[in-house]
């Protein structure tokens, strides 16, 4: 019955983000309310508040599993293999509409696309999860080195591994912005995600191996 009762409260969370997201695409972040969001959806305002505490989390509930996927690829790493190894593994990885080659898809991605960088409050928030990804990934290599909790390289590392993830990011949305065709925008992501990651190899080739 538990089991039961998480696949539910699954399915009505996720039911209220796709009606969330879809009101967002269509007229934009800011003019959507949350009262209109629950009449579509067909629950009660306090209901989406239940499952979503802020009006942006309807957007970026995701993450949070996203976030334990970026660390469980360097937790997982095999012995000798330093964390510049396995971040370039999972970040180099196409996932989501990226990795989908339909124009329904493109649709999609071009409508989130446009709802998230048109919004500043969704932009906001955004860079407060990177930087919340950014401390979680810098307090892991600090565990995994032993290093003292002055040390400033295991944020470095971190910050640096994760501006490349958002350096990526940008270029994926600005190329959709223009028009590209899933596959060019994937294209595009390796080649630059390599020369990107290849800069990093000097400083970083060599640390945290596991």
């Amino acid at each position: 019955m538990s089991g039961l009762r998480e696949r539910k409260k699954l399915q009505t969370r996720r039911a209220i983000a796709d009606t969330a997201r879809a009101l967002f695409v269509e007229r934009g972040f800011e003019a959507v309310r949350v009262a209109e969001i629950a009449r579509a959806a067909d629950v009660s305002e306090k209901t989406v508040f239940n499952y979503f505490p802020t009006k942006e989390d309807l957007v970026f509930w995701r993450l949070e599993a996203f976030e334990e996927e970026i660390l469980g690829a360097l937790r997982e790493r095999a012995p000798g293999e330093p964390a510049l190894a396995a971040f370039r593994r999972f970040v180099l990885t196409p996932r989501g509409l990226i990795d989908e080659d339909d124009p329904a898809a493109r649709e999609r991605l071009l409508g989130i696309t446009r709802m998230i960088t048109s919004s500043p409050a969704l932009v906001a928030r955004e860079q407060q999860v990177f930087e919340r990804f950014t401390g979680s990934l810098a307090r892991m290599l600090a565990d995994e080195t032993g290093a003292q909790p002055d040390d400033v390289e295991p944020w470095v590392a971190a910050n640096a591994m994760m501006g490349v993830h958002r350096a990526l990011v940008d270029l994926s949305r600005a190329r959709v912005l223009a028009g590209a065709t899933t596959n060019e925008i994937q294209g595009d992501l390796i080649a630059q995600g390599e020369r990107a990651l290849a800069a990093l190899e000097g400083g970083l080739g060599a640390y945290a191996i596991r």
